[in-house]
This record gives structure tokens, sequence and C-alpha cells, in this order.
């Protein structure tokens, strides 16, 4: 089961752009971040962001994206 902390976290870089700035926002640390993503990366089986950069997603981060977003919507 994937946290929603996870997925919150997943929408805060993909929207920032960065792990640096979604690290402020969250206020965790880019690792802490990178961690996180690392972790759903393993759990959905796939890449979610194209470089290390995490600048760009991969078609199935930015599915992720629109259904996590959908998600996390219904949960508040």
């Amino acid at each position: 089961m994937i946290k929603l902390e996870t997925l919150r976290t997943f929408v805060a870089v993909a929207e920032a752009g960065n792990i640096k700035d979604a690290a402020e926002r969250l206020c965790r640390t880019a690792s802490a971040v990178l961690m996180t993503l690392k972790q759903l990366e393993h759990e959905v089986g796939g890449a979610l962001f194209e470089t290390d950069r995490k600048n760009r997603l991969t078609a199935l981060g930015a599915f992720m994206l629109d259904t996590v977003r959908l998600q996390i919507r219904s949960y508040d």
C-alpha cells in the first residue's frame, strides 16, 4: 500500500519541477524526498521522471500525476 504522504511528495516534486523546491515546500530534506520517490518508483514498477533532475515526467509519471491528484482531492 502506498502512503498518502508519498503521493503528496510525488505531486510536490512534479509541480515544483525539482527536488530542492519540493523539499522546501514539504519542510523535508532533499535526500528524504529523493528516497521517497525511489521507493514509490519501486512500488509502481517504473521510472516516474525522465532524468535525475526530476523536471520531466515519463509517460507513467504523467499518468500517475493525474491519478494521484484525483485520489488526493477525493481524500481531502
